[in-house]
């Protein structure tokens, strides 16, 4: 069976998009299509999957697979694309909707230029910073104290980091110097350090001035990708956090920039591209769990 798709990327953050709004379509089992179709070899190439589907409780709704199999929360990127998409495929006329997410209801905003979508901004909601909501172990019940500039020992080298949820887990590592941090060789015992028991996102991030972020990112299930969304809203949350930089900031990462507001009232807002790279249909896998 051939699954349609659609190969779009936020700021070189890249997934396949499975549209399925409105459409009835059995689909084998997701991770090991979320594995076959991600891999940059024998697949498409792609940091992972997102299926669009029909909601009960939103406008749309977004299940996201790593490429890895493991299946994400939330994925900033991927949201921004989405949003893209269903207006692309006339599935909205509305500017602005919501979107169910694991990780809660989310609200993309399409930014238009004459009738044509040049940005999307996203209402990713407030941090989450307590050591049960990242989640850390051990939480102590009762303990709401966010997890600042705090030790870990991985292979041998001590990190400070700051912890932060954006509906996934994030740890975010202030570094003078980035270009140094070997990310491949340090980002797989962090993803899985015991104290993060569902794995985590990694950010190294350099400040460059109060409003400007230089950031690499390990991602959970992925291994190292051009951006992430959420983790560029956490190294926000986290240098505001550390007192390194302010509430708004440019987070430039390898393939592209997004801008990211920490806003008084205390949700995180996020600005940057969706792009479209092209259409395709993969000859499916064996299997066959549907949805």
């Amino acid at each position: 069976m051939a699954i349609p798709f659609t190969k779009m990327h936020g700021a070189g953050n890249d997934y396949l998009f499975i549209d399925l709004v409105g459409r009835e379509l059995s689909l084998p089992d997701l991770p090991g299509l979320a594995r076959a179709m991600s891999h940059r070899r024998r697949g498409v190439g792609s940091d992972g999957i997102i299926l669009v589907l029909d909601s009960q409780v939103a406008d749309f709704r977004m299940r996201m697979f790593n490429a890895d199999g493991s299946e994400g929360e939330m994925c900033g990127n991927g949201l921004r694309c989405l949003a893209r998409l269903v207006h692309d495929r006339g599935h909205t006329r509305a500017t602005g909707f919501t979107v169910e997410t694991a990780a809660g209801l989310m609200r993309p905003e399409l930014v238009l230029e004459e009738g044509r979508v040049v940005a999307v901004r996203v209402d990713l909601g407030p941090p989450r910073l307590a050591r049960r909501d990242i989640p850390m172990s051990p939480h102590p019940p009762g303990d709401s104290e966010p997890v600042v500039r705090q030790q870990l020992t991985s292979e041998g080298r001590t990190w400070f980091f700051t912890a932060v949820s954006m509906g996934n887990p994030h740890c975010v590592i202030a570094v003078d110097d980035l270009e140094a941090v070997d990310l491949e060789r340090v980002g797989p015992p962090l993803e899985r350090h015991p104290l993060f028991p569902e794995r985590v996102n990694v950010e190294f991030v350099q400040v460059l001035a109060p409003d400007r972020l230089r950031m690499r990112v390990w991602e959970r299930g992925s291994g190292v990708t051009a951006a992430c969304g959420t983790g560029a809203a956490a190294a926000t949350v986290a240098c505001a956090l550390e007192g390194r930089a302010g509430r708004r900031a440019r987070v430039i990462m390898d393939g592209g920039e997004v801008e990211v507001d920490w806003a008084e009232e205390g949700r995180v807002y996020q600005v940057g591209p969706a792009v479209e790279v092209f259409r395709g249909e993969f000859p499916g896998i064996g299997g066959g769990d549907g949805l």
